[in-house]
């Protein structure tokens, strides 16, 4: 069966779920805070000057109502859409953020304002190729550091900017859009940048999804839609006591490039129940490519 989701692709046997999908529409009811699980913070931030940061729960729905704690000793909330504005420490150099309560933390680099200056909007890193249902960088300078001041279009549809500095922005692409290259253009306080394209591929996974058996060895095949170029891609094991997934925990893999395009990856049952495997694309960030050039 092909299966194709809002987020990392996801496959569990028996059932179907998309964990981490990430949800930025309206909401019928907020998640509980309890809920946050990924902290999403811009990868550069500018002394001094705001950032938007973002908490997503596990199923990747932006939760209110979640403290971050930095390295520093800041703490933020985040406000009814996921979010929160905040000024960056004023000294240059790393600072970590957390969620309260959760294991794990995310480091963010605090550049100068004088690194950071800039009368236009500069993009300086663009991904080579994004997934259609993922988040998203873009590097550079003269972006807005609240998040909702920045406009991102993608093939003339507009994206969802989860969080940002005035040098990075993390970006959700529309959920109408089709696989294959397209035009990205920011603007941000009547400055606008120059178009670029970017690839945006969709993931399918192929699998068997009757019981696994203990010893059992299972292939799951992905195939990357929108470009013939080979691709990297991550699996990751969220149930590793269920089964093992060889080569180790994550695992990386190319696809085969062409027209099929396919990834391949295992899974060794460990007892029976249902296995859980996120396999999403590794983003590789260079210079950005003009519009309807080869990439």
């Amino acid at each position: 069966m092909s299966l194709r989701f809002r987020g990392p692709t996801i496959f569990l046997a028996f059932l179907i779920a998309s964990v981490f999908a990430l949800k930025a529409e309206a909401q019928q009811s907020a998640p509980a805070a309890s809920g946050a699980r990924i902290l999403v913070l811009p990868r550069r931030i500018v002394s001094g000057d705001r950032a938007t940061l973002a908490v997503l729960d596990v199923n990747g729905r932006l939760t209110p109502g979640v403290t971050v704690n930095f390295s520093n000793g800041d703490s933020f909330t985040t406000d009814a859409t996921g979010r929160a504005l905040f000024v960056a420490p004023l000294n240059p150099g790393v600072v970590f953020g957390s969620i309260a309560g959760r294991a794990g933390r995310v480091s963010t680099a605090i550049l100068s304002s004088s690194e950071a200056a800039s009368a236009s909007i500069e993009v300086s890193s663009t991904p080579r190729a994004a997934s259609l249902t993922d988040r998203f960088e873009i590097l550079g300078k003269g972006f807005c550091g609240d998040a909702d001041a920045n406009q991102v279009r993608i093939a003339g549809q507009a994206a969802i900017v989860l969080a940002s500095s005035p040098t990075a922005l993390v970006v959700l692409p529309p959920p109408d859009l089709e696989a294959g290259n397209s035009a990205v253009q920011v603007s941000c306080a009547k400055r606008e940048s120059a178009p670029f394209s970017v690839t945006f591929v969709g993931l399918e996974l192929e699998a068997d999804s009757s019981p696994l058996k203990p010893g059992e060895l299972r292939a799951l095949t992905v195939q990357v839609r929108g470009t013939t170029n080979k691709i990297a891609l991550e699996a990751r094991n969220l149930a590793p006591e269920i089964a093992e997934l060889s080569g180790g925990n994550p695992v990386r893999a190319s696809s085969s490039g062409g027209a099929e395009n396919l990834a391949k990856f295992e899974v060794l049952g460990r007892k029976n129940g249902s296995f859980l495997i996120s396999i999403r694309l590794v983003p590789t960030l260079g210079r950005p490519q003009p519009v309807n050039l080869p990439q």
